[in-house]
Parts: structure tokens; sequence; C-alpha cells
């Protein structure tokens, strides 16, 4: 009975995150070349990093390479000058990608396609993945636009990940940070409905202003406040002061211990509107205004 190869089992369960810099044709006839190539292998199971590979690419026509870069840390002629060809590096691109899952960003429409035109240009044998994991895809079905759009910057930004450097081994990371917290969120959702986005309450547009944030009052509080007698309070946290709800109850004492009980109110019977009306004209004047100052004016109404 043949012994499985372990090594291999063991590498073709890896997933290698890859992500290629290019030149963008500009004339009829223009070539893509590789600019530089970034790789991270993570294990499938803890989604930790195994190993990096990150280089530079000499394309063989400098002149598709721009003098200055339009992004800060964007590839110039000058860096690439120097830089190894695609011929000297080819045997480690080889080396980190053949026999693992491959998984990117629309790799299937742009960087297999590049990776393998490149080795075909030298007369080697390109790498071949036993799986592709192309985030694109994944993302559209299962996660939607709810950042405007599919493209990585924007995903990015919608997790507050940062802006996208468009530099291969930086991209790759932050490749796997979105789809980490894509993941939680589908989780997250499965497992408890109520935090789908859909079911999202809308707020009234009353707020109130602590030191450092805004918080909104739902909509649903303010009805409370304008139908019922219930108190509200605030507390303080190491944050601001945030509205809490605090409810005392108004049922009336058991029957069997409430012949000829008169409950004691803190104001007259008969001006419980005028306090209505005064609270739903508070609020209404304190829309913008500091919390201390809606504290400050609500003293008077029960004087």
């Amino acid at each position: 009975m043949a012994t499985p190869n372990i090594s291999i089992n063991k590498r073709s369960s890896e997933i290698v995150f890859f992500d290629l810099e290019t030149n963008v044709p500009s004339k009829p006839g223009q070539k893509f070349w590789v600019l530089e190539f970034g790789a991270m292998v993570v294990c499938s199971r803890k989604l930790v990093e195994l190993e990096s590979y990150c280089t530079l690419i000499r394309p063989g026509d400098l002149s598709v390479v721009g003098l200055k870069s339009g992004r800060v840390d964007g590839i110039t002629r000058k860096a690439v000058a120097d830089a190894p060809s695609f011929e000297q590096v080819a045997q480690k691109i080889f080396n980190i990608l053949d026999g693992r899952i491959w998984a990117g960003h629309n790799i299937q429409r742009f960087d297999c396609v590049r990776i393998k035109a490149a080795f075909a240009e030298i007369g080697c044998p390109a790498p071949v993945p036993v799986g592709v994991i192309d985030s694109l895809g994944v993302l559209s079905e299962k996660f939607g636009k709810r950042a405007g759009n599919m493209k990585m910057a924007s995903l990015a930004a919608y997790f507050d990940l940062g802006e996208q450097k468009h530099r291969s081994l930086d991209d790759v990371r932050m490749n796997l940070e979105v789809l980490k917290h894509c993941a939680t969120v589908l989780f997250l959702e499965s497992s408890l409905p109520d935090l789908s986005i859909g079911n999202c309450q809308g707020t009234s547009s009353i707020t109130t202003r602590s030191r450092s944030k805004v918080h909104n009052i739902p909509t649903s509080l303010i009805d409370k406040w304008q139908s019922s007698s219930s108190s509200i309070t605030t507390r303080s946290s190491s944050r601001g002061k945030f509205p809490c709800r605090e409810e005392t109850s108004r049922k009336s004492p058991p029957s069997t211990s409430a012949i000829g009980y008169q409950r004691t109110v803190p104001y007259a019977r008969q001006s419980l509107g005028k306090v209505t009306a005064g609270v739903r004209n508070l609020l209404c004047k304190a829309q913008n205004k500091p919390l201390n100052t809606l504290l400050k004016h609500s003293q008077t109404l029960f004087r």
C-alpha cells in the first residue's frame, strides 16, 4: 500500500494570496509587463501567515513605467531599473505558487492570466493551482455591494482598514483582512438575523451631543416620552453621556391592599398634560444643543 506524501498533501491545503502590479497599456499594441509580485502563504485552518515573498521586477521595456508615480508609494522607473527581470525570479515565484490554492481579488480575470503569460514569454511551464478563490466573485455573491462597489479600496474603507496602497504584498494582506471582516459579518447575520442591515431601525432628527460624539435618540424612545410618564436619566461613561431609558412601574398596588389607597404623584393630576407638552417642546428646542443644557432647562418643568 502506497504511503501518502504528507508534504504534498499539506502544501495542497495551503492558500497563497498573491497580487501583481503591472503597467497600464496606453498605446495600441503595448503589452502588460509585471512590475511587482507579492505573495503570502497562509494556513487554511488558522489563516496565519506561514511565509511571504515580494519583489520588484524590471520590465523588458522601461519606457512603460513613468518617471513619477501618481501614488505616494507607487512604482517608478527608477525603482524598477535595477530590479531583477522576471526570468531571474521565475523559479521563486513558481515555487511559492505551484500546487497550492490560489487566492486574490479579481485574480481569475487578471493576475492568473498575467502570470501564465509571463511564464510563457520566457519559455517556462507556469505554476498550476489546486484550486482558485477569487474574492471578487465570492464577496459579490455572499456579501453584496454594501461598500458601494466591490473594489478592494471600497471594501477596505467600509471596514476602516486604511487606504489601498496598490503595492503587491500590502494589497495581499489587506485582501485577507477584508475577507476576515466580511466572513465575520456574514457569520453574525446568519446566527443573529436581527443584526441584518435590512432590519436596522431609523432614528429621529433629535440628537444629544456629548463632548466627543453625537448620539441619535431612537424614534421609539421619543414616542415613549410623548405617550407615557416614564423617566429618562443619563449615565456617565468614559466616552461621554449616553441617554439611557429607565422605566418606573406605573401599575397600581395589588387590589388586596389597595382599599382606600391614594397614590401620591409629584404634581397635580390636572397638570399632567401640561408637563407632557412641556417635555415635548423642550426636546424640540434642545436639538443640536449640549445635553447639559437640556438637563438644566428640564428642571423648570416641575417647579
